[in-house]
């Protein structure tokens, strides 16, 4: 899958494609990304009915991802295509030089994707780049031991981690449900002292993990917590108090409660949210480290900074509609 694809007659029918005429459009694709069969192909097809120009190149192992895009001002989209840690990757190498990006859903669990509405239908998907409707978001920069990597949707230290890495062993089966059963596993996660700068005030708490969200909703568009905005320039902190994930569920509800405007919270003291434009985070035992689901060798402790309004996504949702 590599080359420009000569594009078509576009067909009858085919006049919400008609705004493709003409654009350039980078496809970066993860082949090791998902299960089964990839609807890239059908994809890049409804592209060049459009009328577009589509270059794709496949991401290779030990070839730095940000050599894939150097020429990215050539081209009017960037498609990322892969799961949640090739969409971000790819986004951070293409922060702010205003090529709108697609987050193509073609990952396990794909959030970023779920998070920006975005369909799963191919055809549906070339019709959201015809649309051209962009939203500026921020990013993440995570540091640990002087090296920086990008993240869209959160970076976690402790039992969320820990349920990304259990999970590994049970994608291949289960699909997106190997995150459901590896949370049902963390019954008795480690718990111990983080030590926390936010924006340069120290806090310490006791706990089993801290995130660091962007933006905040999980699996099937469930909010992690209420009040989490990818556009306004902070993070949402998220200190997990609970003696175990499955202790924060009804924390979940109380999400879902506020996202219907059913009412105010009704649970609290399993976790604590704050606002930060930086955080670190050091922990008196060391924790497992995960960026936009994807596990890490690097352990806490680490630093993770926002970035107001690096990347444009491509998505049928209003801005308002990102926020939980």
């Amino acid at each position: 899958m590599t080359g420009q694809t000569t594009p078509p007659s576009a067909e009858p029918g085919s006049a919400p494609l008609a705004a493709l005429a003409g654009k350039r459009v980078l496809l970066v694709f993860n082949p090791r990304s998902g299960q089964g069969e990839s609807t890239l192909p059908d994809f890049i097809t409804r592209l060049g009915e459009g009328g577009a120009l589509v270059t794709a190149r496949e991401l290779t192992q030990g070839t730095p991802l940000a050599e894939a895009i150097t020429d990215l001002t050539d081209f009017d989209v960037l498609v990322a295509a892969g799961g949640d840690g090739t969409v971000s990757a790819l986004a951070y190498a293409a922060r702010y030089r205003d090529v709108p990006v697609l987050a193509y859903p073609a990952g396990t669990a794909n959030l970023i994707a779920q998070n920006l509405d975005l369909p799963r239908d191919p055809a549906a998907l070339a019709a959201v780049v015809a649309g051209g409707n962009a939203v500026r978001v921020d990013l993440g920069e995570v540091e640990v031991q002087g090296e920086k990597s990008g993240f869209a949707m959160l970076a976690g230290a402790g039992a969320d981690a820990a349920m990304i890495r259990d999970s590994e062993e049970l994608k291949e089966k289960y699909g997106a449900m190997a995150y459901v059963l590896s949370a049902m596993r963390q019954i008795n996660p480690k718990k111990t002292t983080f030590r926390l700068v936010i924006d340069g005030t120290e806090r310490s708490f006791e706990g089993i993990g801290v995130m660091v969200a962007n933006f905040g909703m999980a699996n099937y568009r469930l909010p992690i917590t209420s009040d989490i905005s990818p556009s306004d320039g902070k993070f949402t902190v998220v200190l997990m108090k609970a003696g175990n994930i499955l202790r924060l569920l009804p924390n979940l509800l109380d999400s879902v409660r506020v996202k219907l405007n059913l009412g105010d919270p009704v649970f609290s003291g399993n976790l604590e949210t704050l606002e930060a434009k930086q955080v670190s985070v050091e922990a008196d035992d060391p924790f497992p480290l995960q960026y936009d689901g994807e596990l890490h060798v690097e352990t806490t402790p680490f630093t993770a900074r926002i970035l107001p309004g690096a990347v444009r996504f491509l998505t049928p949702a209003r801005r308002k509609d990102l926020d939980t």
